[in-house]
């Protein structure tokens, strides 16, 4: 009934464009305009972290689960272990991997990765101490080593004055000097450090070798991976009193060696990072006016930095909110000046 319905609708707007508001043509593709879709958004899930703190409670009002340090809130996630859950709407109740399995033309767009859980995780990460140097493993390493492949971007939503992150090494150094500072506790003169303002942000693709200093929130958008190897771990101890487990061999085989000292990413006009895996845009909105996704043919996922927006029914949306906006989503109002990024799968 429903592809019956919409061959009629599609045969009636080519008869009279001017009378059928639900559909537009661009260059490229036919696309429908659904003004009753509203974004989809997801319980977040909070991860207890060694480093974390309570930011999430204090900047977004969170509702943390327990007094202990949150580290992380992952808020679109395709895990086996780790689902996201619709919260309200038409989907509530309902998770992102059966979305993604039962409805992926109809709400996330055509010619996507054939895989079988969505191919993004979103997070927000609240960092009070410094976290492990780590790396994640390049495509070929991650084969033998049977991991999984994992690029990311940080952007930088708050950051304490003078708070550092360590990205790549410093000029001079070797695979050999690297194992040295490793045996010899002194990883932390070989890594490059940044000190970056709010609003900057960094990609981070396999094989660069990283880690947030203390001070940060950031939001990051990653493959859908949890593969990590640490390498050094400023001599921590873990929440269970335990040293944290180290991965010094398969870091020394994943670590690009010849990424000396990068800087903070410079945005071309509004594109922040494009990858094969992701893009992430930013747009500043103002007051009154509608935000549509860039390409209507596709889903973006939505995160609000600063301001508010409002949905079709009346939903308010502000900083640290996440939304899913499925093709063809109805636009949003701007309630008050926005900051927004916009992340979805390149075409």
């Amino acid at each position: 009934m429903l592809r019956v319905l919409k061959e009629f609708q599609l045969r009636f707007f080519f008869q009279n464009p001017e009378s059928c508001p639900l559909f537009s043509i661009d260059s490229q593709a036919l696309y429908v305009y659904n003004t009753t879709m509203i974004p989809i958004t997801f319980h977040p899930l909070y991860m207890e972290r060694v480093w974390g703190g309570r930011k999430l409670e204090e900047v977004y009002h969170r509702d943390l689960p327990s007094d202990a340090p949150y580290g992380e809130s992952w808020e679109i996630s395709d895990r086996e272990h780790e689902q996201s859950i619709v919260k309200q709407g038409e989907f509530a109740g309902k998770s992102l991997h059966s979305l993604w399995k039962e409805q992926r033309e109809t709400l996330f767009g055509v010619d996507l990765p054939a895989s079988e859980r969505f191919p993004l995780l979103i997070k927000i990460l609240d960092a009070r101490s410094d976290l492990s140097v780590q790396v994640h493993p390049p495509e070929k390493a991650a084969v033998s080593l049977k991991g999984d492949p994992k690029t990311e971007m940080w952007y930088i939503a708050d950051c304490d004055k003078g708070a550092k992150l360590y990205v790549g090494v410093k000029d001079g150094v070797t695979k050999q000097s690297f194992t040295e500072a490793i045996q010899e506790g002194t990883v932390e003169e070989v890594i490059h450090a940044i000190e970056p303002d709010a609003g900057e942000s960094i990609f981070i693709p396999s094989g660069r070798l990283h880690a947030i200093g203390s001070g940060f929130l950031i939001y990051e958008i990653q493959e859908n991976s949890d593969t990590t190897y640490r390498v050094f771990d400023w001599n921590r101890k873990g929440l269970d009193g335990q040293p944290r487990q180290l991965h010094v061999e398969e870091s020394l085989a994943c670590i690009d060696f010849s990424d000396v000292e990068p800087t903070m990413d410079m945005p071309k006009q509004q594109s922040l990072t494009l990858c094969p895996q992701f893009s992430v845009d930013h747009y500043s909105l103002q007051e009154g006016a509608d935000y549509l996704p860039n390409n209507r043919n596709r889903f973006a996922i939505l995160i609000v930095v600063e301001g508010e927006l409002l949905d079709t029914e009346g939903n308010h949306y502000q900083a640290g909110d996440f939304l899913l906006l499925p093709v063809g989503a109805s636009p949003l109002s701007v309630k008050s000046d926005c900051k927004v990024l916009e992340s979805t799968i390149p075409a």
